[in-house]
């Protein structure tokens, strides 16, 4: 099982899209293309349903669960009458492994302290290589091989990108499996962290793409769809939707905005057809073992569709957005050519976006509209599937493990471990390989996503988007009882054409039955509350560091998870180092968080003791110490006193040496929200991509000896549920 991450249906050469994809269009020369497949418009979301085949609230996993609610369909909990595809063929013999992003673990659950019965590992997967996060740095990213996190094998100098590291791993391990047991079968899950942000890509495949896309989005769209209905994976009579009215127009850009977001979306493009690529060496592998024709190779391109997060001109650092800040094209113009680099964590504009979700409106996140919901799948296994044809049925990512236990002939399972099992929500799509012209059989389905909702039913939509995609100062949630909703009939394949006023009746039906699907499905009560989720004093989810307000940090531990340590945003707090220093100035990280795009670390630097911190890559603000500080044992310190009166204000910082002041300076804001999904605290180094380059030793490594680090937050602070930081943001 092959995933690739936010690829909107009309992204992929397989599906009409500009994006060169050969081996997509491989798989359906040689297998079957379905046209109406659809996800949940949200990754964890998505996941979680594909590998169980419940609905995402009924697997609990209503948001991704670093916004997980102590709400039933939201605590980001699998239950376990909700077994897993790996857990099921794991028990009927089957070696089963996963590589990539999986973004299923509770993230207050990834410390070293566990549990880990919602690792990889404990779900089904007896080896997983990936990451857990939302996302990662393709160059230096995040790996945890089993439960243990370790470092990439090789540097960005010498070549390394995650996607060539994730099959250089799958193809090892299913290649000993089939020397060792070749009459063992196996189950493997691969899911690319692309072609999410950061948008990461080898030189020459950038290169690849310069100057192809210079028409723009809104011409793009058009030749993507006359593309899409010659495939014939649209049909001839379907209309394009008209262009997004939040999003500027190609010809309202201007030259410089122009330039900036095509870049961005060369790389994304870039991304695409890397990622294909390294499927490529997998089916040529297969090929090469004379196993490929007895393997279900399943290709879903998208877990959502394509991504509009960045706003209408990009970014260079995908955790602004993460902090609800959009950077305009001046931010990004000086960085024109690390786009793509190991220096970037780009993401493209939302108008590219929207053309890599045509014929669809809107994007990821908009669970009620196509264009978040309706990505491309590909399946081929000769002795079943059809070579070169295409299926119309309408088919959701809850249909994937029936399907697959019907082609390996395995019956879904009663009990696993002890445990009763909720019934399959989704099904088998077998009947639509045999028959082509076969009535769908999934013919209900409801979707949504932070109150983006919608349901369908016998060929009707009734929808209503509730939110925007990516993040506006300016713009006011509805409440939700007073969303509009629209309304689409069977005979219109896109979205194209709302009759709402016409059938004002077959509105109120779906309506209702959107809310008994609801009911049904853990969905209720609806909760569209954004950014402040992430605080999870103010989901109200579980929290490791409920209550505490000091932690006692030791050598040694590294890349703690936000959600597993203190929670220093948005609040006063002081950090204090018991150490020992040498003669020499001493230099490196005492304790860093997140990295180069968003974080804090207090650190030496020629023996001055220094603060940094990092606004979500946009500034970097530094205090540093007025006089340095000697060899031999001493308490170093710094307290960080928080302006108030809201989320991501500044502070001021104060420096320490054994109780005397030796420093004191500004910074003017903070990070609100997110440092950062992958990257997370360290103590004595900083792992991965630094806050601060100028550490001077390998990986910020701290020359002195820690003997403990303590962190102590205010307990009397508030905590300020706005998270919205009004940046530079240049308007139409």
């Amino acid at each position: 099982m092959i995933l690739i991450d936010d690829m909107g249906f009309g992204a992929s050469s397989a599906f009409g899209g500009p994006c060169e994809m050969p081996h997509a269009e491989r798989m359906a020369a040689e297998g079957t293309r379905f046209t109406r497949f659809h996800t949940t418009a949200l990754c964890s979301p998505t996941r979680q349903a594909l590998l169980t085949g419940r609905n995402h609230h009924s697997a609990n996993m209503g948001v991704i669960a670093e916004i997980a609610t102590s709400f039933r369909g939201y605590t980001g909990i699998r239950p376990d009458d909700c077994a897993t595809l790996a857990q099921v063929l794991r028990m009927n013999g089957y070696s089963t492994g996963a590589f990539g992003k999986m973004h299923q673990t509770p993230p207050w659950e990834t410390s070293p302290s566990g549990p880990f019965d919602r690792w990889p590992t404990g779900e089904g997967f007896e080896k997983f290589y990936g990451f857990l996060g939302g996302d990662t740095h393709q160059y230096t990213p995040a790996l945890v091989e089993g439960t243990t996190p370790i470092e990439p094998p090789r540097t960005p100098e010498e070549g390394y990108h995650l996607s060539e590291d994730l099959v250089d791993q799958l193809l090892a391990w299913t290649g000993a499996l089939g020397a060792l047991t070749p009459d063992k079968p196996w189950f493997a899950y691969l899911a690319f962290g692309a072609t999410h942000a950061p948008h990461h890509a080898p030189r020459e495949y950038l290169e690849r793409y310069r100057g192809r896309f210079d028409h723009g989005y809104d011409e793009q769209r058009e030749l993507t769809f006359a593309r899409q209905q010659e495939l014939g994976v649209v049909p001839e009579d379907a209309d394009l939707t008209e262009p997004n009215a939040y999003i500027p127009a190609w010809s309202d850009l201007t030259d410089d905005d122009r330039f900036v977001g095509t870049r961005l979306f060369e790389a994304y493009a870039a991304m695409a057809s890397h990622t294909d690529d390294q499927v490529g060496r997998v089916l040529a592998a297969l090929e090469d073992r004379g196993v490929l024709d007895d393997t279900v190779v399943l290709y879903i391109l998208g877990d959502n569709g394509s991504s509009a997060e960045a706003g209408a001109y990009g970014t260079f650092n995908e955790m602004a957005y993460q902090n609800n800040v959009l950077m305009t094209t001046d931010d990004i113009r000086e960085h024109v050519d690390e786009i793509g680099g190991p220096t970037a964590f780009n993401h493209m504009p939302s108008g590219w976006a929207q053309a890599m979700n045509t014929p669809y409106q809107w994007s990821k996140i908009v669970a009620s509209h196509w264009g978040g919901t309706r990505t491309g799948m590909v399946l081929r296994y000769p002795p079943v599937v059809p070579a070169g044809e295409a299926r119309s049925q309408f088919t959701h990512v809850i249909d994937v493990v029936p399907t697959v236990l019907e082609l390996v002939g395995i019956p879904a399972p009663d009990t696993v471990n002890g445990i009763d099992q909720s019934p399959l929500e989704g099904t088998s799509f077998v009947y639509a390989l045999q028959d082509g012209g076969a009535p769908e059989r999934h013919r209900t389905q409801y979707f949504e996503i932070a109150g983006n909702r919608g349901v369908y039913h016998e060929g009707w939509t009734a929808v209503t988007q509730h939110l925007l995609p990516w993040p506006d100062p300016d713009w006011v949630t509805p409440p939700l009882d007073e969303d509009r909703w629209e309304l689409y009939g069977p005979d219109d394949w896109t979205q194209a054409h709302d009759v709402a006023d016409a059938h004002p009746e077959v509105l109120a039906a779906l309506q209702q039955r959107f809310l008994i699907e609801a009911a049904k499905y853990h969905v209720l009560p609806l909760d569209d509350r954004e950014r402040e989720r992430f605080d999870a004093r103010l989901a109200g989810r579980p929290d490791l560091m409920a209550g505490r307000t000091r932690m006692t940090l030791h050598p040694g531990m590294t890349r703690l998870n936000e959600n597993t340590v203190l929670n220093v945003k948005n609040t006063s707090f002081t950090v204090t180092a018991d150490v020992s220093l040498p003669e020499e100035p001493v230099q490196g990280a005492i304790v860093a968080q997140g990295g180069s795009f968003g974080g804090w670390c207090l650190y030496a630097r020629d023996g001055h003791l220094c603060y940094a911190h990092n606004f979500v890559g946009m500034e970097t603000y530094t205090v540093r110490s007025h006089e340095p500080v000697g060899g031999g044992d001493h308490v170093l310190g710094m307290a960080f006193d928080y302006d108030g009166g809201g989320a991501g204000k500044g502070g001021t910082v104060r420096l320490q040496c054994d109780g005397r002041a030796i420093g004191e300076g500004r910074v003017p804001r903070t990070v609100p929200g997110l440092f950062s999904f992958d990257e997370g605290l360290d103590v004595g180094l900083d792992s991965l991509d630094p806050v601060v380059r100028d550490y001077t030793t390998p990986r910020g490594e701290f020359t002195g000896t820690i003997k403990a680090v303590d962190i102590d937050i205010d307990p009397d602070a508030e905590h300020d549920a706005d998270l919205v930081v009004k940046a530079r943001y240049r308007r139409q």
